[in-house]
This record gives structure tokens, sequence and C-alpha cells, in this order.
């Protein structure tokens, strides 16, 4: 019984099949979408950035911090005098699933002959290092080099040929020094020629979008021909990160350069927040939030970020690592930090600690990518 029997039935039948594959593509095409930053954060069930802190004293830290020379003072906690050691021992746990155990020499193949930068502020610095030591740790009886010229940072395993960079940029807009002072520009990016010819790319910004007083970096702030001496830094983070949106759009081929966007990293300032007095911070917090969800919800910073990069042509990953971060009061320097006593730093976090399991997210995203692709 073949088509001459049932003309009519045929073309009906060619149609819903054609209709199904159809669907199917585009089924594909959206979870792959989704898992490269349009919103989601994983493959099928497994959600790896909602989830909860689970202590593992067998497998953590990652390395210890005596064996990493790349430490500054003001991530190294233990170095500091922190008599704890119990926030050195968590594992992120998420949903569904096993975060992948972080394998330095496998990151280092893969990256063979290529060079990764670090763009951002002193969180992105506090990454970078992190980075750095887990690769260290991997290989240590490979030569290394590191330097620093200018605001760039290079730590280089000739071995390998993988050159592993941190460039200091707090606003990814530029700040620059004019006859009235220093300006904040949110429309221009002239400092984004550097950032080209690399083969992957991990920005962030927020931090310093924050800082008022004596401790705000300009002395305007400027938008086509407007200029101010200040305005709703909200405001100013959506306009500096769309131009950044922007020259990403114009400047990177996904197929060369894999981009990622630091989530929000968040502070501990305000025990509020986590259901304690507001006077409480993270000083003598020894112990993660449980469970997996933060009291007091996303920073509103969190929503343009997402926002932002939904808008974007090229593909751009999020590395959402705020609430997880938020779980862990625990993880910031405090009094151990470069200011002794003297400071409470509920900002940066210890080394090694928090941002290594930023980095075996990064990881695990690269290796599900590939496997995706």
């Amino acid at each position: 019984m073949g088509c001459r029997t049932f003309q009519s039935f045929c073309p009906f039948a060619f149609a819903l099949l054609v209709t199904l594959l159809l669907y199917l593509l585009h089924k594909s095409n959206a979870r792959v979408e989704r898992w490269k930053g349009r919103g989601g954060s994983g493959l099928g069930t497994c959600d790896l950035f909602h989830g909860n802190w689970v202590y593992d004293d067998s497998h953590y830290p990652l390395y210890n911090t005596s064996s990493c020379p790349f430490i500054d003072e003001q991530f190294d906690c233990q170095k500091n005098g922190r008599p704890d050691r119990n926030y050195l021992n968590y594992r992120w746990k998420p949903k569904r699933c096993e975060l992948p155990r972080f394998d330095g020499r496998d990151l280092l193949k893969r990256f063979k002959g290529k060079r990764i930068l670090f763009v951002g502020d002193s969180l992105s610095l506090n990454q970078w290092q992190s980075l750095i030591c887990m690769l260290h740790v991997a290989v240590p009886q490979s030569k290394y080099n590191i330097e620093r010229i200018g605001n760039l940072s290079t730590f280089l395993l000739p071995e390998y040929g993988v050159s592993v960079m941190f460039s200091r940029n707090a606003f990814l807009v530029d700040l620059i020094e004019e006859d009235i002072g220093t300006v904040l520009k949110l429309d221009s990016i002239q400092n984004g020629n550097s950032w080209k010819g690399y083969d992957m790319i991990i920005f962030n910004t927020w931090h310093w979008w924050l800082h008022k007083g004596h401790s705000k970096p300009w002395n305007y702030v400027q938008e086509g021909a407007k200029v101010e001496e200040d305005m709703d830094r909200l405001i100013a983070f959506r306009m500096g990160l769309t131009t950044w949106s922007k020259w990403v759009d114009s400047n990177v081929d996904p197929k060369v350069t894999k981009v990622f966007f630091q989530g929000i990293s968040p502070a501990h300032y305000n025990g509020e927040e986590w259901n304690e007095a507001q006077s409480t911070s993270c000083k003598g917090q020894t112990e993660p939030l449980r469970g997996s969800r933060y009291p007091s919800g996303s920073p509103r910073p969190v929503v343009i970020v997402k926002e932002v990069l939904a808008n974007m042509s090229k593909s751009v990953t999020l590395l959402d690592v705020t609430t997880l971060s938020q779980l862990r009061k625990d993880g910031h320097p405090s009094s151990y930090g470069i200011d002794g006593e003297k400071g409470n730093d509920c900002s940066h976090w210890c080394l090694a600690g928090v941002p290594d399991t930023w980095n075996q997210l990064l990881y695990a995203m690269l290796v599900l990518q590939d496997k995706t692709n």
C-alpha cells in the first residue's frame, strides 16, 4: 500500500514529519542557547548554580595556600592568622547532579597554546589568583612565569603554552582624566582594543559602581553630551553594561573566543539580609547558611545583568555565582585581610575558598559546552 493508494494521506504525513523535525530542532537549539547564557545554567534537570554547601574535609580545600605563592596578602586569611579552618572544607552540591571535580591538567590540555583573560575589578583578581593556584598545584613541577606590566598581570605555563591573564578594569567602560577631572564615560570603550585576540574572556564589573564620597573614583559621569557629577548608580550601571554588550556584539567571534560574565559577587555587611541583626557582618562567621535560598533574595544588579545579556546578539555565558556566594557569609577575610583588626573586608573572599568553586563551575561549563557542541 503506497502513496498511490493513499494520495490524500501521504502529503499530510510528510508535512507532519517535517513539522516534527523542525520542532525538535528548535527545542534542541533553544536548550543550547539557554545553556549559553540566555537565563539557564545547566542541561537537562541539572542546575549548576542552585544547590547547597556540604561539609567535605576529605576533598577540600582544593589546595593549601602554602603551596601557592601567588595569593595576595588581602586574600590569604590563614597566613593573616584566621584561627578557624572549617570554611575551607565546604563543597558546592548542585541540585540533582554532582559538580565535576576540577581537573587542572585537562583544562591546560583544552587550552594548550591559548590565552585566557580576566577583565574586571579586585573580585576578578580574586578569581584569577584562585585559578592560577588551581593550575599550579595540578602541575607543580611545571615551570611558570608571572609578571605584571601596568594593569595587566600574566601567568604563563610554557610547557603548555597557556597564558592566564588579569586586566584590572573596574567599570569596563572608560575612566579618563580630562581637564575637568576624572570622567566615567558610560558610552565609550576605547580600552576594548586590548581585549581582542583571546581564546576565552571572563568579564566582571559592579563592585566599584557603589562607591561614594571620598572613595568615588570619578568626578563626573558622561553619557553622550550630558555631563553630571553623579547619577543613579543602577541606571549608570545599566548604561555602562549595555555599552560593553554592544562592544562584545561588534568585536567578538564566538567561534574563536568564549565569553563569560562573572555574576554579581555579594558582600555581607548587613545581617538583616540573612535574618540576623543589622549590625552583624561577616566578622566572626564560621559556617555557611543552610539550604539553597538567601533570605533577602538577589541583589538588584543581578536583574540588570541578566536583562543585558538576554538582549545581546552574541552568546555570552553567565557564571551565575550570586546565590551560592550569598550563602557563604563565612568566606570573607573580615579582619584577616590586608588591614587586619582595623579593617573588616566582607566584599572579597579568602583563598583558598569560594572563588575556587567559581572556577570549578567555569570548568564544568566548558566541559558541558564541549559535549553539547
